[in-house]
């Protein structure tokens, strides 16, 4: 780039700079310079920066930069120091004969999003010479010709426009012609030459005359051109038209072919003086030719080529209609065509920023791009209206003609919509109306708003025990709808005490994936459940968390063989039992009693028969142990028999242990007890009536009871009454006294086995008892039995 330069030719005037309000938080202001054309590449236009107030050490890091308003590339800017160059600009190029030339531009800093509009407009330099379409313009006339006839003339062209265009038309002087300028309805100004004087063919047979055409300019440019007239004789009648000018309307993108006017001409004269040939002349362009032709012989002017209003709102051709004489005379006209609008151009989108990434937390009024619209067509074609769906929480926001905003208008969500494809519609307001669709994508970044969720926060965890020590036994899994950082999930765990122990000497816990290690091999048997307190947090700033509880249950194995607690294995007489020889079939002779330290169906004992003496002689519950006569005992039998029973549990596999079993088969003798006690067992082998019998007789005996110790209580009193002359006092020995001969007290803890019942009944070692003898003890025999605290003398008896 070229270095900054300030042209003697750049002018500012007072109101060039103009601050528009500021809309919301986008600033939209308008600055206006004003330059000549023809300034060198890189010349210094003005300072944008400094005319706007910005800070221009801030340039670069607010992205200053200039977006043009205009296809034409013709500005540049520093933007670093803010400084508008021009590159080579020439107005004739850039604005033709348009009496204002304007060149747009935008300039958009960021941090706060910012936007300024200008204008240079280019001022004219005299910098064009006029010039006529052929240097040598040749004319017949004939001599017949009056004074007072006109010969339309070529103009001269001059790029320039204004006081810099054609003003002046001069002719070489001479005593037959003169000049006479008209302005015509398009401003053009029309020169004809004026026969001011008869010509004589015999006198003077040509004529060399010099047109010069001068502009306004300072210093004035002017260009020539020569007039040679050739005088002719006879055909002295030029064709005319019907009208001086046609006026006509086209639409645009009339179709080829469409007639657009049709001119006409007559000629006065006869013959081949009155044959007209119709044709444009040297002022049509080449390019207007190329848009309309013209039929030689019918006159019509028809449509050739693609006629676009927006290059082109009117056009002028000039015709001319030329007789066949000799010389040939040719009259002129103008058709002044004017070109009407359709709507043939949709609405531009142009995206002057966008910010693709928006926070989800982003407050309502955010701005999120810069939307340009422009419409080439006119009117209420060129009327553009912009909109976008409904269903999302975004809004366009109108900041100037033809500009948007698009700005937030509810809150985002990252977990929802992470994505927005926004369709911009820009409909015109022509008939039919073009619109255009162009989609914006916008992304929403993530913030740190959800905590992990675990998708149970209560959950039971089933752990088989005797589990192996360092094995993975179960995992947690909490998600996070954020992203990134906001997502990284680590877990941790409160301790607390199984068994007097932290939980982390049992489980360890990796943070990463929530995976559960043990650290060692759980017993049901000890432990059954305990719960666990799992948090999950984020790595997001600051970070989210949330917790689940586990609740998790030992699930027994089979590790446990069954116990055999009676008979007991330790004891030397435990596994003999006494059968009386008249015991019948189902006679109870013993229960095996089992426990096992498992559960469920690891703990169901079943019990069998393994070995036995004599198979036929004893049969044992499965599931109650108890071990009966399967027949009754003949004297044949052997008089010691054995079992060996096997006790299993449930289980998969199935533990098992065994018991040996010895059996003294004793005389005919009868056991009341053992009998009483198996009636008693066995409820199948005792009546209804037996059962009648022994309640009856169960409530006797315990009426009576009561009676014998009211008896007793009333005699122990009589007896302190008694005077003191008696020389026998009653007496009472404490049984089980160490000075007493009659010690009852058991000395040993042991369980007594009850034969019939095969169950341990244990003797608490505290129990006491004494003997109360009457004073009449020689007479009687009665002795009553009652608890014994404390030795007791014979006062207290």
């Amino acid at each position: 780039m070229a270095e900054p330069r300030i042209s003697n030719v750049l002018k500012f005037r007072p109101l060039d700079i103009i601050f528009l309000l500021f809309v919301s938080d986008l600033v939209f202001a308008k600055i206006h310079y004003s330059i000549h054309e023809e300034m060198e590449s890189g010349a210094f236009i003005g300072n944008v920066a400094e005319d706007l107030g910005l800070n221009i050490r801030r340039l670069s890091a607010r992205k200053f930069r200039l977006a043009p308003a205009d296809k034409r590339q013709c500005l540049e800017v520093n933007s670093e120091t803010g400084i508008l160059f021009a590159n080579e600009i020439d107005r004739e190029q850039l604005c033709g004969q348009m009496p204002a030339c304007v060149l747009t531009f935008e300039i958009v800093v960021e941090e706060p999003l910012e936007m300024y509009r200008g204008e240079v407009e280019i001022l004219d330099i005299n910098d064009n010479s006029p010039s006529f379409p052929e240097s040598v313009i040749l004319l017949q006339m004939a001599e017949s010709m009056a004074p007072g006839s006109r010969f339309p003339l070529e103009s001269a062209l001059d790029p320039d426009v204004g006081t810099n265009a054609v003003s002046v038309y001069n002719i070489s002087p001479n005593e037959h012609f003169g000049l006479k300028v008209q302005i015509g309805e398009d401003g053009t100004k029309i020169v004809q030459l004026l026969l001011e004087k008869p010509l004589d063919r015999e006198r003077q047979s040509s004529f060399q005359l010099m047109l010069t055409a001068t502009d306004g300019g300072n210093p004035p440019r002017s260009g020539t051109a020569r007039v040679l007239i050739t005088v002719m004789d006879s055909n002295d009648n030029a064709p005319a038209f019907g009208r001086e000018n046609y006026k006509v309307s086209l639409i645009e993108n009339a179709p080829r072919g469409t007639l657009v006017v049709s001119v006409h001409a007559t000629d006065p004269d006869e013959g081949s003086n009155a044959e007209v040939t119709y044709s444009f002349s040297n002022r049509v362009s080449q390019k207007m030719q190329e848009l309309f032709s013209l039929d030689a012989r019918t006159g019509e002017i028809r449509v050739q080529g693609i006629i676009d209003y927006e290059e082109g709102d009117n056009y002028s051709l000039d015709v001319q209609a030329v007789d066949n004489g000799s010389p040939a005379i040719a009259g002129r006209s103008k058709v002044l065509v004017k070109v009407i609008d359709v709507n043939d151009n949709a609405p531009v989108i142009l995206l002057t920023s966008i910010a693709s990434m928006v926070p989800e937390d982003a407050a309502p009024g955010t701005v999120t791009a810069l939307i340009n619209v422009i419409d080439r067509d006119s009117g209420r074609n060129g009327e553009v209206h912009c909109e976008i769906p409904k269903n999302v929480p975004f809004k366009l926001q109108t900041s100037s003609s033809g500009h948007y905003k698009l700005i937030t208008s509810n809150s985002l969500d990252r977990e929802t919509t992470p994505l927005y494809n926004i369709a911009i519609l820009a409909r015109d307001s022509g008939s039919p109306p073009l619109s255009t669709i162009k989609t914006i994508q916008i992304t929403v970044s993530d913030i740190n708003d959800n905590a992990p969720r675990f998708a149970r926060p209560m959950d039971t965890v089933y752990l088989m025990e005797n589990n192996a020590s360092g094995a993975s036994i179960f995992a947690v899994t909490a998600f996070d709808s954020d992203k990134g950082q906001n997502s990284d999930v680590t877990y941790s765990f409160i301790d607390n005490l199984i068994q007097d122990l932290p939980l982390s000497n049992y489980l360890n816990l990796n943070s990463m994936n929530g995976t559960f290690y043990a650290l060692r091999s759980f017993d049901y048997e000890r432990v059954k459940s305990f719960q666990i307190q799992v948090q999950a947090r984020d790595a997001g700033v600051p970070p989210l968390s949330s917790s689940a509880t586990l609740n998790v249950i030992i699930l027994d194995q089979n590790d446990n063989a069954p116990v055999i607690v009676s008979p007991s294995a330790q004891s030397e007489s435990a596994g003999v039992e006494d059968v009386p020889q008249s015991a019948g079939q189902g006679y109870l002779v013993t229960k095996i009693i089992a426990t096992d330290a498992d559960s469920g169906q690891n703990a169901r004992l079943l019990y069998q028969v393994l070995k036995a003496t004599d198979p036929s002689l004893f049969i044992v519950g499965l599931n109650s142990g108890e071990i009966r006569t399967a027949r009754g005992i003949l004297e044949q039998d052997s008089t010691t028999q054995s079992l060996v029973i096997l006790v299993k549990d449930n289980g998969q596999p199935s533990l098992s242990s065994t018991a040996t079993i010895h059996f003294s088969i004793l005389g005919n003798v009868t056991e009341i007890v053992t009998e009483s006690s198996n009636l008693e067992t066995f409820p199948e082998y005792v009546s209804d009536l037996n059962l009648y019998l022994i309640v009856i007789l169960g409530s006797t005996s315990f009426i009576f009871l009561i009676i014998i110790i009211l008896l007793i209580g009333i005699k122990c009193k009589q007896d302190r009454n008694t005077p003191e002359d008696y020389n026998s006092p009653s007496c009472c020995y404490g049984l089980g006294d160490s000075n007493n001969a009659f010690n009852l007290t058991p000395t040993l803890k042991e369980s007594l086995n009850y034969t019939g019942a095969g169950e341990s009944i244990h003797i608490p070692d505290a129990h006491h008892y004494s003997v109360c003898l009457s004073p009449e003890s020689a007479k009687s025999d009665f002795l009553f039995l009652k608890p014994y605290t404390a030795p007791l003398t014979q006062d207290q008896c």
